[in-house]
């Protein structure tokens, strides 16, 4: 099986993705007296390890250990999460590595250091190579409007989006003190702006709340922060940024479960997914793809779209060509609880990992061709599985 699995991320074909974000970089940070190499990040000299630093926002698509830091007995911080690669677990609500790791390890930077983690040391060193900001459970839209909502906040945790940009200023300003170095600092880094919103609908979704009067109207206002995001890093000085979109949900199989006897046969497609919510999905990503191309930015500035929604989509449709049984694909290798007779043998050939969240496998899939896809004509602009603005 394995060798039907995507090629590995050392792949000469990411080559022009990457050359191309290092130009920009390498011009970005030449304007900051930075120099213009290439081959500036944590290590190696083939030219790819442009960027010094990483720093991600998220929820526990990308949580990396903030989670498991605020909540050291919770589930997923414990076996059988973070069995496969690091064999034990992290705070990585997976099997193993998370796309933001993979994206990391190609442009040779250290697995990122959770915020919370790092700042019980008090000590700039710990990000001397960017920091994850991603806490599990985070959302766009800030605790108190889903307060305001009348929803249970069990499960919504009080760091949202605006609070991980907090705390990416105060890391910031641990760096350099003054604004000039600052400036060069984010010239130099990459920036992954989620996938974030996601929670901002799972917990109505979750809570039995109206799609058409209560979870719909909730993409502008989450599309509205993301962008006051985008914005306050970019004053701040960012020259690279990443805003991935939302995981086709309707093949979710958390999702699938929670609508089972509750939908028609039309309202799955041929594939098994159900369409309305992945016509959800598709709402909210058109609309953050608007956004992006309307924030104002000079050219030395690259905001890219990360296409989660295509890349897991062709995983699902396709999966045996890929590495993945056909007959698993809705079926999660891990159902939570405490004995290990409720994981599946074998990690690798799962694209869900406990319902919710995918495998490493299918996660270094996504983040594969997040840098080299198959989508290259599909869009002006476009190339591989980044829309660039």
């Amino acid at each position: 099986m394995a060798s039907s699995r995507s090629s590995s991320l050392s792949s000469p074909t990411m080559i022009p993705v990457l050359f191309l974000l290092c130009a920009h970089s390498a011009t970005a940070a030449a304007n900051y007296g930075g120099g213009g190499h290439l081959a500036t990040g944590a290590g190696g000299d083939d030219g790819f390890s442009c960027f010094t630093r990483m720093f991600s926002f998220g929820d526990s698509i990308t949580d990396t250990g903030n989670s498991a830091t605020i909540s050291p007995n919770a589930s997923f911080n414990r076996l059988p999460y973070g069995e496969t690669f690091f064999g034990r677990p992290t705070g990585r609500y997976s099997d193993g590595r998370l796309i933001v790791d993979f994206l990391a390890e190609r442009l040779e930077l250290p697995f990122l250091t959770p915020f919370l983690r790092g700042r019980e040391t008090a000590a700039a060193e710990d990000f001397r190579h960017g920091a994850n900001f991603a806490v599990g459970g985070a959302t766009a839209l800030r605790r108190e409007f889903f307060e305001e909502m009348g929803l249970d906040l069990t499960n919504i945790p009080p760091y949202s989006l605006d609070v991980q940009v907090e705390w990416f200023k105060s890391v910031l300003h641990s760096l350099a003190s003054a604004d000039k170095e600052r400036k060069k600092i984010m010239s130099k880094s990459m920036f992954i702006m989620g996938e974030i919103g996601g929670n901002d609908y799972n917990q109505p979704f979750f809570q039995n709340r109206s799609f058409i009067n209560e979870i719909k109207p909730l993409v502008p206002k989450v599309i509205s922060k993301i962008e006051n995001a985008i914005k306050v890093l970019i004053d701040l000085g960012a020259k690279t940024i990443i805003v991935p979109g939302n995981f086709p949900i309707g093949c979710v199989p958390g999702y699938l479960g929670m609508f089972r006897n509750k939908l028609s046969p039309k309202d799955y497609d041929v594939f098994g997914c159900i369409k309305w919510l992945n016509d959800f999905s598709e709402y909210h990503n058109h609309a953050l793809k608007r956004m992006m191309h309307r924030i104002p930015h000079d050219p030395t500035i690259t905001i890219l779209y990360g296409d989660y929604y295509n890349t897991a989509l062709e995983i699902t449709r396709h999966p045996a060509i890929h590495g993945f049984k056909r007959e698993i694909v809705f079926v999660a290798c891990y159902k939570d609880g405490n004995s290990s007779m409720n994981l599946c043998p074998d990690p690798s050939t799962h694209i869900s990992w406990d319902g919710l969240h995918l495998t490493e496998a299918a996660y270094k899939f996504v983040a594969h061709h997040m840098l080299h896809g198959p989508y290259l004509l599909n869009r002006p602009y476009l190339l591989n599985d980044f829309m660039y603005y």
